[in-house]
């Protein structure tokens, strides 16, 4: 019986993973002035029995966690694709632009920071997937390091992503305070509806609650597709080619899937927008978020007594693009607050920053939804692609 606690076999690796899923959703429902870390508790969960002396079997926690994270990608793919492409329109293309100075600007402040701080630019990589919250850039990142027989740079980048996560998720939320103070919003006055930003439907950025029957037939062809496309190698003219990983390959497919589907009228947005496929997203960044802290905790003490800094660095990254960009818009594109609330949250796949601003914006408010799924993709596939460059750079 005991085994099943101090063992690392199916039994006990299955076991902790339901505790930190469990416990961090739990924990998740907890609001401090009403601000909810949500499931990022599940990673601090992990973490925490996992430096108690929990030791699982890494190879089981690995597909575990890549799987849970194809799960959640495919999902989130599904549920934007059908109005990705009018995301681009108007509105949507100024904030996708914005959107990639803020990536930009991201990748700049990392190298600075390697460069006057003399880090080492692959530990470095793992901070800033860390610090933009972007789970699929870290698994680009060790696939990357893996391909290139990197000994024990997984690791390090998992440890690098676990110090800098924590405080990127609360430094967001501080930037959209921070954001509100200097341009001196005052919510009152403040619209909250917005026609001129032609871009995803609220029925695409929040997805519906109604019980539908999930067809889980195209969900797995663009798995299998996904793993397919994310394995084609792709040259840059450096050491190694970019490959969009077993995150980017299933994600992108499912865009063009979600868009194709309904389109073609293959399926509708009943389905794409269904409480099956928001299941599957849930259920999938859990154990992704549960694989990643049960995996990285047994350093991750060791990790912030020697590498402190690493989460001054993070915090850096975290909030100085957003409050340029997001200040730049305000002041000089004269964008809504509450749409820009959701475009800081989008621009670091964050869903606690974007459950953030839905708790600002008044009820019935979609500008933060919206705000959020219009750079959301793009986003995403950047973080992958930036991820790599900057493991391909250090090695």
């Amino acid at each position: 019986m005991m085994n099943l606690f101090t063992g690392s076999g199916v039994g006990p690796t299955i076991l902790y993973l339901a505790l930190s899923i469990f416990l961090g959703l739990l924990m998740g429902r907890i609001k401090i002035a009403h601000v909810s870390l949500g499931i990022t508790w599940v990673l601090f969960v992990g973490i925490a029995i996992s430096a108690c002396g929990v030791n699982l079997n890494a190879e089981m926690l690995h597909v575990i966690k890549e799987f849970g994270l194809i799960l959640f990608v495919v999902a989130v793919g599904l549920q934007v694709g059908p109005g990705f492409f009018r995301s681009f329109k108007k509105g949507g293309l100024v904030m996708n632009l914005m959107a990639l100075v803020n990536v930009a600007l991201g990748v700049l402040i990392t190298v600075i920071i390697t460069q006057v701080a003399h880090q080492d630019l692959a530990d470095m990589a793992g901070v800033y997937t860390g610090a933009i919250t972007n789970t699929p850039g870290l698994s680009a990142a060790q696939q990357a390091v893996v391909d290139m027989g990197v000994e024990g740079g997984a690791e390090r980048l998992a440890a690098g992503y676990a110090v800098a996560y924590p405080l990127a998720v609360v430094g967001m939320i501080v930037s959209c305070l921070l954001l509100k103070a200097f341009c001196r919003i005052d919510l009152k006055e403040e619209p909250s509806v917005e026609t001129t930003l032609q871009t995803v439907s609220e029925k695409q950025a929040t997805p519906l609650t109604q019980r539908h029957k999930v067809n889980l037939i195209p969900i797995f062809i663009f798995i299998a597709l996904g793993i397919i496309v994310g394995s084609i190698p792709i040259p840059v003219g450096m050491k190694a080619p970019i490959k969009l990983g077993l995150a980017g390959g299933p994600l992108v497919v499912a865009i063009v899937g979600g868009w194709l589907g309904v389109k073609k009228n293959w399926f509708g947005t009943e389905f794409t927008d269904s409480h099956g496929v928001w299941m599957l997203r849930e259920v999938g960044i859990a154990l992704f978020l549960a694989g990643v802290g049960l995996g990285a905790g047994g350093q991750f003490v060791d990790t912030v007594q020697e590498h402190y800094m690493w989460v001054v660095y993070g915090v850096i990254i975290t909030m100085v693009p957003p409050l340029l960009i997001a200040t730049i818009g305000r002041l000089v594109l004269k964008m809504n607050y509450y749409t820009l609330m959701g475009f800081i949250g989008g621009a670091h796949t964050d869903p606690p920053t974007l459950a953030f601003a839905n708790t600002v914006a008044p009820e019935g408010c979609k500008l933060p939804n919206m705000g959020y799924a219009t750079v959301y993709p793009l986003t995403m596939f950047l973080r992958i692609f930036t991820a790599q460059l900057l493991v391909l750079l250090a090695v």
